[in-house]
């Protein structure tokens, strides 16, 4: 059972890591892609729109107030 909980923590550290908002946000963006795959809207430029603004987000947390 210890090597199944080390798998698990592997993952999860691999995957969540040090932001969870990240994690979320990029499968969240791989969702819209695929919804927008089964549509005629073109769904080529989602992923990427979606991880630019999840970066900029970050970032802006990430700045220091002075």
């Amino acid at each position: 059972m210890s090597r199944v909980r080390g798998f698990g923590r592997f993952w999860w550290a691999f995957v969540i890591g040090d932001d969870w908002r990240l994690a979320l946000g990029g499968g969240c963006a791989l969702g819209v892609t695929g919804v927008l795959a089964t549509t005629s809207v073109p769904a080529w430029w989602a992923a990427p729109a979606i991880v630019i603004a999840l970066l900029i987000g970050t970032l802006a947390r990430a700045r220091p107030v002075t």
